[in-house]
C-alpha cells in the first residue's frame, strides 16, 4: 500500500520557523519526485517545491525561494520542508506528492498524495 504522510505543521508566529516531514513507503523512493503544494481557504492548490529523487535536484517557487529548504534521507525515504521567516501568507494546509517527473506544478502529473498538514502563521 501506497502510503505519504506529513507531519510537523502547526502555529507559529510571523518569523517562525517549521518543518514538515513526508514520510514515505509502498514505493520505489528513488524513482520518484517529491513535491511540496500548498492550499489556502478559498485559493488553488499550489506547488512551492519540490525535491527529485531521480536526481537530487530541488525546486522552489518565488514566493518561497530563499525561505524554504526541501531534503531527502533515503535511507528513512523522508522528505523534508524546513520552512524559516514564515509569513501570514503561508498559512495552507500543506500536501506532498509524488510524480516520476523531475519537477511538475500541474497536480495531475502526481500519482500519490498525503492527507496534508495544516500550517498556521499568525501576525
Amino acid at each position: 500500500e501506497v502510503q505519504l504522510v506529513e507531519s510537523g505543521g502547526g502555529l507559529v508566529h510571523t518569523g517562525g520557523s517549521l518543518r514538515l516531514s513526508c514520510a514515505t513507503s509502498g514505493f520505489n523512493f528513488d524513482d520518484y519526485a517529491i513535491g511540496w503544494f500548498r492550499q489556502a481557504p478559498g485559493k488553488e492548490r499550489e506547488g512551492v517545491s519540490c525535491f527529485s529523487n531521480i536526481d537530487g535536484s530541488t525546486y522552489y517557487e518565488d514566493s518561497v525561494k530563499g525561505r524554504f529548504t526541501t531534503s531527502s534521507d533515503y535511507a528513512k525515504k523522508t522528505v523534508y520542508l524546513q520552512m524559516n521567516s514564515l509569513k501570514p501568507e503561508d498559512t495552507a494546509v500543506y500536501y506532498c506528492a509524488a510524480t516520476t517527473r523531475s519537477w511538475s506544478r500541474d497536480r495531475g502529473d502526481y500519482d500519490y498524495w498525503g492527507q496534508g498538514t495544516q500550517v498556521t502563521v499568525s501576525s
